[in-house]
């Protein structure tokens, strides 16, 4: 994922000088040569100059459009974001409370796993990492803002429970976890652990759509992990007897982490959730950085305009 972004795009609008300057430059240099053309002797200068004396001047025309644009991209402010790795980055744990979390194909249901496995991730982070929990089910909570004391952390953790009332916020979910990030002038990372079920009928394609789009316009990178299988598990507060199931469906996870620069893991099973959470604080690098270019593109302009007045003193100099 490489973008640029404009800090004040309105100055862009400038960029309408540049065809504006290709006009007047040709208009210009007609006109010139029409008053040369009657004084001049060109066939004389020719030979002692050895060179052809009407040219277009397209050198310095280049040159000049250079100049204006990258003066222009400068003032707008141009900022180069890319994928890379930073050990300055803060997180959001995102952890799915739906109903469909109490099922047991993790022991002992998909949420202890995952409350445990996101307590031991916790111990091995850089100690100066910001980090704030959300959950979420039918609607989101923050239950944890962005703080550099993980024990807190650690003990909203502990203290989450299944929601029973119906339904899975994934849009909520990502669009809370990047408001917690978006003043952060670090590496911002989502940590989102679900089903990605929903026990109330399917979220909107659309929601989904937009939540993404608003943690690409904030350059926030996600991770999903889906916890559990396709076997239908009964979900562990209501008896098997009702036979309700949870259902496990990672296209959406996918979707997420695909589309935001992150991984998506699969966790069936405890030992492959514990490995998610290992591969997670290997990759905890990872991060969506940028890198202001308006003082690269100012010393550039400054480059070429050097660069044209030498030409212009030299090659195209005028014959007096």
């Amino acid at each position: 994922m490489t973008e640029i972004t404009f800090t004040h795009p309105t100055y862009l609008w400038l960029l309408i000088s540049i065809p504006l300057l290709a006009i007047s430059h040709f208009y210009l240099l007609r006109h010139a040569h029409r008053r040369a053309m009657k004084f001049a002797n060109f066939e004389t200068l020719k030979r002692v100059t050895g060179k052809k004396l009407i040219t277009k001047n397209i050198t310095v025309l280049v040159s000049r459009v250079f100049i204006l644009l990258f003066v222009v991209l400068a003032v707008s402010g141009s900022v180069l974001w890319y994928e890379g790795e930073s050990n300055k980055n803060d997180f959001v744990i995102a952890i799915d409370t739906s109903a469909s979390m109490s099922a047991e194909d993790l022991y002992p249901t998909r949420l202890e796993a995952a409350k445990a496995d996101a307590i031991n991730f916790l111990n091995i982070m850089r100690s100066d990492a910001k980090i704030g929990l959300v959950t979420f089910s039918g609607v989101t909570f923050v239950n944890q803002i962005m703080t550099k004391k993980h024990f807190e952390v650690k003990n909203a953790i502990e203290e989450i429970d299944i929601v029973s009332a119906g339904g899975t916020d994934l849009p909520g979910a990502i669009i809370t976890s990047t408001n917690l990030l978006v003043n952060s002038d670090r590496g911002k990372t989502i940590i989102l652990l679900s089903d990605g079920s929903s026990t109330a009928g399917s979220f909107l394609e659309d929601s989904i759509n937009h939540a993404i789009a608003y943690a690409q316009d904030n350059h926030v990178l996600i991770q999903t992990i889906g916890t559990g299988t396709e076997n239908n598990e009964p979900l562990g507060y209501i008896p098997k007897y009702y036979n309700i199931s949870a259902v496990y469906n990672e296209n959406t996870l996918k979707k997420i982490s695909a589309e935001t620069g992150g991984t998506y893991y699969h966790a069936p099973d405890n030992q492959k959730l514990m490995e998610a959470f290992k591969e997670l604080s290997e990759e905890s690098d990872k991060a969506i950085l940028h890198l202001d270019l308006s003082f690269g593109l100012m010393m550039l302009a400054t480059l070429m305009l050097l660069i044209e007045w030498g030409l212009i003193s030299t090659k195209f100099r005028k014959i007096p």
